[in-house]
């Protein structure tokens, strides 16, 4: 069934729609979906990619294009990279006639691809970022016209500009991610711990979250932010924090103090993501009948994301070979939560816990530490 032509109300109400929703999303990859959806409304097509430019690799990209995953092509390859780099639009009726189509993808996917219409898209200073790429029109005439080119154009003059700030923004917040990973590795190095510790860690409170019905949002913000969970051992000294015997009650109140200072170290922080790293560092050593430590608060006095991390924390440590311990046998790590929910632990989050084990054990797998791995080869 062929598609008509939008009216002008018709085409103003998708503008409106999606201009409306760009504005508001504040990630990339949602702000990228919005822009491929729009232009395919808007121009009638089967498909539209939002192409992006990865100037330290050389090549062209695109995490959202409908009916396919990510493609990664050379820089100024295709009919994308000759609008790229020209920076003119480039509108094709038949591709295969075309000696800048790039077959191999529809030789991969069986799709057949016909006509072709390619706008790329500036930010604020002018510079091309990327490119819009629609394919087969859906009206009874088969291919874009110049009437496409306009309405492309224009969804490209306004999305390229509302995607640069998006992008600036992205880019902050990944920064951090990486600043927050590296720092809690430090304090896992310092006692002797992988790297894979924070990972799983971090990977089990993701799963968790979800598990409890936090939003995805949420998720992600514990999973970039649990890896701090024993920042504050950087002030521990290695002496006690690696010994091999059993610890004094003053070296253990000394061991205890990192999640003290660990919250004192982010707790200034304005940033979203140091302000939930500082609640995890203080917070993922209470229990739920108020024997932990530091403040002894009980229940929900505990933030979710401390709750959460405890349970991912404790469940690798116990995974785990440490200095003072050998690792846990799955049974034995099954008994200690069953016997530990509503005392250590939230019930809720042990239930969670074991629905979603399946998960944890696959992660557990998936980031084992090297050594381990070589045991089992």
């Amino acid at each position: 069934m062929y598609k008509k032509e939008l009216s002008p109300e018709d085409l103003l109400k998708i503008i409106f729609d999606y201009t409306a929703k760009i504005a508001s999303e504040r990630k990339l990859n949602g702000v990228l979906v919005h822009m491929a959806d729009m232009g395919r409304e808007m121009i009638l097509s089967d498909r539209c990619t939002v192409w992006l430019i990865d100037e330290v690799n050389k090549q062209q990209y695109t995490t959202v294009a409908h009916g396919i995953d990510e493609i990664r092509i050379p820089y100024g390859t295709g009919l994308v990279g000759s609008a790229i780099v020209s920076g003119e639009p480039i509108i094709v009726k038949d591709a295969y006639n075309d000696p800048r189509h790039n077959a191999e993808n529809d030789r991969k996917t069986g799709y057949l691809t016909k006509s072709i219409i390619s706008v790329p898209f500036r930010n604020n200073n002018g510079e091309i970022i990327g490119a819009f790429q629609a394919i087969n029109k859906l009206t009874e005439v088969g291919y874009f016209t110049s009437r496409d080119l306009e309405l492309l154009s224009l969804a490209a003059s306004y999305a390229g500009k509302s995607l640069e700030s998006v992008m600036l923004t992205q880019e902050i917040v990944d920064t951090q991610r990486e600043i927050i990973f590296a720092m809690g590795e430090i304090g896992e190095v310092r006692s002797k711990e992988t790297g894979n510790h924070v990972k799983r860690v971090a990977e089990y409170s993701y799963v968790l979250a979800l598990g409890l019905g936090l939003s995805m949002d949420q998720a992600e913000l514990l999973r970039t932010v649990s890896p701090m969970h024993d920042i504050g051992k950087v002030a521990i000294s290695d002496a006690i924090l690696n010994k091999p015997g059993k610890l004094t009650a003053e070296e253990f109140n000394i061991i205890k103090s990192h999640a003290k200072i660990g919250h004192q170290l982010l707790r200034g922080s304005k940033r979203e993501l140091l302000r939930a790293a500082s609640i995890v560092a203080e917070q993922h050593h209470e229990k739920w009948d108020g024997t932990g430590y530091p403040l002894g608060r009980k229940g929900e006095e505990i933030h979710i994301y401390g709750r959460i991390t405890a349970v991912a924390d404790v469940f690798d440590a116990l995974s785990a070979e440490r200095v003072y311990k050998a690792a846990w046998t799955l049974e034995e790590i099954e008994k200690l939560f069953h016997a530990e929910r509503g005392r250590h632990f939230d019930p809720e989050l042990v239930d969670v816990f074991f629905a979603q084990l399946p998960k944890l054990l696959e992660i557990r797998q998936r980031f084992m530490d090297t050594e381990n791995k070589q045991d089992q080869a």
